[in-house]
């Protein structure tokens, strides 16, 4: 229960959803029309016929990508195809008509976490569509002494934090008509 608590006091601001005995209407996650690079992402930059200007680079914290000619240029929020026009803009004064490629080869930023009463809690890599029973799956199902009426959805939004409660069984119900997606930044808590 401690876990819980803190975690609570730790978001701040929570906008509360549902009350006693009432479903939450939990906002599907949004699929996004195109990848967006995000923060731990590794690119792979490929400038053709010029391996010394090829690089495997991690996108820092400070949402940047290091090259060499071209310096520093900004990943984040933004798609391969963008970062890759603004690289080969860079390199025109060096080199005649560059042909560079962006692959994104790691995708790190995509993350789920699950906390609390689960065998497995961390954090982890968001592939796709997943539900929250997956998600609970994933992290090793509920503990022994889980509290499965009372699981807690927090997920970011542009105003702080979301709060959604959850029942296991609802879950399952809800499984077969409307299931509950995980989107990126995503946060169970299994009290």
């Amino acid at each position: 229960m401690g876990r819980v608590t803190l975690a609570a006091v730790a978001v701040g601001g929570l906008s509360f959803w549902g009350c006693a005995g009432e479903r939450p209407q939990i906002p599907s996650a949004e699929a996004q029309a195109e990848f967006r690079i995000g923060l731990d992402d590794v690119l792979e930059v490929s400038v053709w016929h010029d391996a010394d200007l090829s690089r495997i680079v991690p996108v820092r914290p400070d949402g940047k990508i290091s090259l060499p000619l071209v310096g520093e240029v900004t990943a984040v929020g933004r798609t391969a195809e963008q970062v890759q026009a603004e690289i080969a803009a860079k390199l025109a004064p060096y080199v005649e008509r560059p042909h560079v490629a962006v692959i994104v080869k790691e995708i790190n930023s995509q993350r789920f976490f699950v906390m609390g009463q689960v065998t497995h809690p961390g954090a982890f890599p968001l592939r796709g569509p997943t539900t929250v029973v997956q998600a609970l799956a994933e992290a090793g199902g509920l503990g022994e002494f889980a509290d499965e009426n009372s699981i807690v959805l927090l997920r970011p939004a542009q105003d702080g934090v979301r709060r959604y409660s959850l029942r296991y069984d609802d879950l399952l119900e809800d499984a077969k008509r409307r299931a509950v997606y995980l989107a990126p930044g995503d946060t169970l808590v299994v009290p």
